[in-house]
Order: structure tokens, then sequence, then C-alpha cells
């Protein structure tokens, strides 16, 4: 074999085992991303279950969180098709833009975050007081949001940055984390009203997911369409004033409580 066969050879040698290296360490930085993905969600589920006086068992929040995540996948795949057809039918405008923030986006995620808990929690026996639904809605929240997060954070195509996944894992916890779960905390409210006042479950049911809705497509028009200081004090407006409307949500719940259990 000549020299030149054999420094070929080497070459590549060294060039298979530096990807190999490479994959290695991509591969060992996945549980990282997964941690700083999770971390916001985590955070704001343990700080809401301590607003239950009656806790819920592990296995049912487990059950829920991880059933936001579902809800998540599959309407990421409904969002994906449905920008494909209004790309097709539609030409871009700011009709288009919000179409798609508030009847495709805001829309689909509240309402499979609902469908997630309707489905598999309201004819639970565990649900036996009302503010166990707007617990239940702001756990599938913070599991929706923990595959979002994930989803933003994958490491694809290139290693892991520290200081960048911190900030970006603390700017999800302050915001679209925090939006989901009190949108979803806002709309459990009023689904757990729709069961005190039955004559009008309907309604109250439907406004409950027009607020939802009407301030996560709101927040995300102001964060992607306005500029100056409006990008960041409506959503700063729609986070406190929804956080305060949660805390206040709460309150009520737990004085019906003692005259009106889910049945």
């Amino acid at each position: 074999m000549t020299s030149s066969a054999n420094s070929a050879n080497d070459l590549f040698v060294l060039f298979v085992a530096r990807r190999a290296f490479a994959l290695f360490v991509n591969i060992m930085t996945y549980p990282l991303y997964i941690i700083f993905a999770l971390a916001p969600s985590i955070i704001w589920l343990l700080f809401y279950l301590r607003k239950d006086r009656h806790p819920e068992s592990n296995k049912m929040v487990l059950k829920v969180f991880f059933l936001g995540i579902l809800a998540a996948g599959l309407t990421a795949l409904l969002e994906i098709g449905a920008f494909k057809i209004t790309r097709i039918l539609f030409q871009p405008s700011i009709f288009l833009t919000i179409f798609n923030l508030f009847l495709i986006i805001a829309l689909l995620e509240e309402l499979f975050k609902y469908l997630a808990v309707k489905n598999f929690v309201l004819s639970h026996s565990e649900l036996d007081e009302p503010i166990d639904i707007m617990l239940y809605l702001i756990i599938s929240a913070l599991g929706f949001a923990a595959l979002e997060n994930l989803l933003v954070l994958s490491p694809i195509g290139k290693t892991f940055d520290f200081s960048e996944s911190l900030t970006l894992s603390f700017s999800r916890f302050i915001g679209a984390t925090f939006l989901h779960t009190l949108a979803s905390g806002a709309l459990g409210f009023f689904l757990a009203l729709s069961f005190y006042f039955q004559k009008n479950q309907k309604k109250l049911f439907l406004l409950g997911l027009f607020v939802a809705i009407a301030l996560h497509g709101l927040y995300n028009f102001a964060i992607m369409e306005m500029g100056r200081i409006w990008d960041s004090l409506i959503p700063l407006m729609i986070l406190i004033g929804l956080a305060v409307f949660t805390t206040w949500g709460f309150r009520k719940l737990k004085k019906l409580t003692s005259v009106c259990m889910v049945k």
C-alpha cells in the first residue's frame, strides 16, 4: 500500500472518529435539553398543585400531564396541515395572520387542551369538586407546553449551549408556558361554574373558551405583529390579568366546594 493510500485511510479514520464523537456529544446533550424543556412546566405544576386542599393522586396528575403532551403533538400536526391549506387558498395579508393566530393556533390549542380533560377526566371518580376541573385543565396545559418547549429547544444540528438554553427556558417559563397555564385555568374556571349553574352550562363553557382563545390569540399577535412597546406591554398585561383572574377563580371555587360536587 502506498504512502498516499495510507494517508487517505488515516484521514478517513480521523473523519469517522470526529463524526462519531460529535454524534456522541449530541446524544449526551439530549437529557439536558429535556430537563430545560420540562423545567418550566414542572415548576408551575408544583406551584398549582398546592392550590388543592385535597390533593389529586400522582397517577391522575401524570395521566393528565401526558394527555396534554399527546394533545400538543396532535395539535402541531393539525396546525401544519391548516397552514399549508391557508397558504394555498389565501394571499399573505394581515387578515390571514389574524386568521392563523386566532382561528388556527389559539383555537386548536385551547380546544385540544380542553379535550384531553373532557374525554378522559371529567367522568372520572377522582373528579369530586369544582376546583379539580380548573386544576386538571392547568395540568393538561402544562403537559402541552412541555412538548412545545422541547420542540423549541430541540438540538437538531447544534451542540448544547447552556446559556442559550437557560435563557430560552426562562423566557418560556414566564411567557408561553405561563400563558398556556393561565388560559386553560380561565377556561377551567368557567367550565367548573357550568357544573354549578347547569341552566347556563353551554353559555359558561363557550364564554370560557372564547376568553381563552381571544387572549391567547391577542398575546401571539402582539408579540409577532406589534412593534415598539406594545409587543411587550400587551402580553404582560394579559399575563397579569389572567394571573389575577386565575387566583381569584381558585378562591371562588373553593367556596363552592361545600355545596357543589361534580358528578
